[in-house]
């Protein structure tokens, strides 16, 4: 039987995660894990010169421990629009 999808995969405290991943992991839109890196309220890094973003499987957990309503409610609150930081 396959999974519910309201299941979240479990999330590895030392994985790499991408944008993608994390939406995905999350189950919300690219979007609205752009506007939670770009708010500071989902921590990642960026090498200089890369457009890469890397978010650790530790950042998403502490999200999630700090903000425990739905991460799309989350980023709904931290902004006005949509699309301020597409």
């Amino acid at each position: 039987m396959s999974k519910h999808h309201t299941e979240r995969p479990p999330i590895v405290s030392t994985r790499v995660y991408s944008r993608a991943e994390v939406a995905e992991v999350l189950n919300v839109s690219l979007s609205t894990v752009k506007r939670l890196l770009a708010s500071g309220t989902l921590r990642a890094s960026q090498p200089p010169g890369l457009r890469r973003v890397f978010i650790t499987g530790q950042a998403i957990l502490d999200l999630l421990e700090n903000h425990p309503a739905d991460p799309a409610t989350l980023a709904a609150q931290l902004t006005d629009r949509a699309d301020d930081f597409d």
